[in-house]
């Protein structure tokens, strides 16, 4: 063998040594995961201003629809408190991936992470997954206090819950790619984010209207196979497998448009020289 190798069997090489000192993709996910729970410990009052406006506005909802038509109110709140428990998880994990590049764009650490050598499309991937874990333990408290203020009960597979759960936000984050890839264009598209909180409550209310075409929709079937799993106790293998196959479908479907636009949008950034702005 000759004593220099070839450029790729150094790379390969240089590429094995990097993995072993930094640790892999774990240690990434890792280093997330503390950044975040960092922010949010040395932020604690919009830490928990968030989680109380979360818990007012369905104090709001439930008080108010009481005192406009109690036995209305009661027929529908199992439906109610499950589109709300999916509509918060939705929407951390939609503005957690389209906020944060936003804000990477305004510390100015975009291009730092651009240079990173997993990718940027797979720092925003372990991203997301920091903030699906996260967006649980928000829905987690979010159902608690509904359950504790309604007296309501719902079933628990828990198995189901979590993969069902996970498979209806999947439309949600790939719009927050999406919706992150034009803030690497536009930068200021913070209205949009706004206007997309309402938009999640009409897809997850949208299985009410008992038309096929409405659960082709992002997260309309997720919303539809959750409350069925939570109000009537059905586990995962109980469900209809054509009803599984479209939510898988339109979770895939979704997911990898919203994450193509992305990285399509992300190179078309990198062409016209809008990193390093803000």
């Amino acid at each position: 063998m000759s004593a220099e190798a070839a450029p790729s069997e150094r790379g390969a090489t240089g590429g094995r040594e990097w993995e072993r000192a930094t640790g892999g993709y774990g240690t990434l996910l890792w280093a997330l995961a503390k950044k975040r729970a960092l922010l949010m410990y040395r932020y604690p009052l919009n830490t928990l201003s968030s989680l109380a406006v979360t818990f007012l506005i369905f104090g709001m909802v439930f008080f108010g629809g009481r005192a406009l038509s109690s036995r209305a109110l009661t027929d529908s709140l199992g439906g109610i408190i499950v589109g709300y428990f999916l509509w918060s998880m939705a929407l951390t994990a939609f503005s957690g991936l389209a906020w944060s590049v936003t804000r990477e764009s305004q510390w100015g650490t975009l291009e730092q992470l651009y240079m990173s050598p997993f990718g940027y499309g797979r720092v925003m991937l372990g991203h997301i997954a920091v903030r699906v874990v996260e967006s649980f333990g928000w829905g987690a408290a979010t159902l608690a206090f509904m359950l504790a203020l309604t007296g309501e009960s719902l079933h628990f597979p828990v198995e189901t819950i979590v993969i069902v759960t996970v498979l209806a936000i999947a439309p949600a984050i790939g719009m927050g790619f999406f919706f992150g890839g034009l803030a690497l264009l536009y930068k200021r598209v913070e209205n949009v984010f706004n206007v997309l909180q309402f938009v999640f409550l009409g897809l997850i209310a949208s299985p009410s209207l008992d038309v096929f075409w409405v659960r082709l929709l992002p997260i309309s079937q997720g919303s539809y196979l959750l409350a069925v799993s939570m109000q009537r106790g059905r586990h995962l293998w109980e469900l209809p497998p054509s009803e599984v196959a479209l939510l898988v479908g339109t979770a895939v479907v979704y997911f990898g448009l919203g994450y193509g636009a992305f990285q399509w949008m992300g190179t078309r950034a990198r062409q016209q020289g809008l990193m390093g702005h803000y």
